[in-house]
């Protein structure tokens, strides 16, 4: 995957970004957990970039899975001697015998299939995967772990909370499959909450918005991703649910910044929401907003609904507005809209 003339203007734009205090990670090590993943490939791509150009000297430790897939995603930095591989599973991880000063958490199951067909390994991957990544900062006495969440967290809230600050919770059924990834989230959160408070790990939490843009996967799947690539021939959009769920929307870039943001910066033990507001919106609005804008108007909004969706994983509807006001405070801002969003993903897919 190299870095296209899109994404190295992401990274750019990232390092003159001055609410993130760079020369706090001079010299040091960042370990990346989930690093192949959208979001860490992203972390630590930019990362290397503003190293090399700043002359910062950070080193990336980057978990990966598959070693084969890490070198095709970082064609790019593969031979940096800034950038280093780790194999491993966060279920299974070892003691790493290298200095560790950051931490940023970002493994995950985050297909919403696999979430209904291996339940358990979602959850845990989350709540055990997690403890053992905190176990780890808390032996190396890292100086900044940033553990990366979901929206989800908040499950079904209610119109009248909106907009949902961080101390705002809805309901989230137990007994629903689908609910193993909310309250994985919210369970891992908890333990976060508790190595900060009884070994004084330095402990931030970033609950995303639905994040993307450049640096996604031509062959992502995601309702986001299908919608445009509908658009883009000129197809129908098709939506397999009334479209009602309120969507909540972050550029690749902005998440990215608001991750090394909190790195360095935010009050310990505590969560903040990463979105970009003007961005919240209903599925099917959305929906219509891609066939007026990438389409112009070519493509059509029409619904196939399976009888049985439980097995595809969709999530429930939610009227859940988020409020970015608690990490606006630390200086970060959304630079992108939703139009622009996918604009830059379509100029990246290209």
């Amino acid at each position: 995957m190299k870095n296209n003339v899109i994404m190295i203007e992401d990274f750019e734009k990232i390092s003159s970004y001055d609410y993130i205090e760079w020369e706090k990670l001079r010299d040091r090590t960042i370990f990346v957990t989930g690093a192949t993943g959208l979001i860490g490939k992203l972390l630590v791509k930019t990362v290397i970039y503003v190293s090399s150009e700043k002359g910062l000297n950070i080193k990336v430790i980057a978990l990966i899975r598959n070693r084969e897939k890490a070198e095709r995603v970082f064609e790019e930095e593969i031979n940096s001697k800034s950038l280093i591989f780790i194999e491993g599973d966060v279920q299974k991880l070892q003691c790493i015998d290298m200095p560790i000063d950051y931490i940023i958490h970002c493994a995950s199951v985050t297909a919403s299939k696999q979430m209904v067909t291996s339940p358990v390994e979602t959850f845990l991957t989350m709540v055990k995967g997690t403890d053992n990544v905190l176990r780890l900062g808390q032996k190396a006495g890292v100086k900044g772990f940033v553990y990366v969440s979901s929206m989800e967290m908040y499950g079904n809230t209610a119109i009248e909370q909106n907009p949902i600050t961080e101390k705002k919770y809805g309901y989230v059924d137990i007994m629903n499959v689908r609910s193993c990834y909310p309250e994985g989230k919210r369970a891992a959160e908890c333990l976060c909450s508790a190595y900060a408070n009884e070994y004084a790990l330095p402990i931030r939490i970033a609950r995303l918005a639905q994040t993307f843009g450049a640096g996604v996967s031509d062959e992502e799947t995601r309702v986001f991703a299908s919608f445009v690539k509908s658009a883009i021939k000129n197809e129908d959009i098709v939506l397999h649910t009334q479209g009602n769920s309120v969507g909540n929307y972050c550029y690749t870039a902005d998440v990215v910044g608001a991750l090394l943001c909190l790195l360095t910066k935010g009050d310990v033990g505590e969560a903040y929401n990463v979105v970009n507001e003007n961005n919240s919106m209903k599925i099917k609005e959305m929906a219509e907003l891609i066939a007026r804008e990438i389409s112009n108007g070519k493509s059509r909004v029409v619904f196939d609904i399976p009888e049985d969706s439980l097995k595809y994983g969709y999530a429930s509807d939610t009227n859940l507005r988020l409020s970015a006001e608690k990490i606006r405070k630390l200086g970060w801002k959304s630079e992108y809209g939703l139009v622009d969003m996918y604009k830059r993903m379509i100029v990246d897919w290209k």
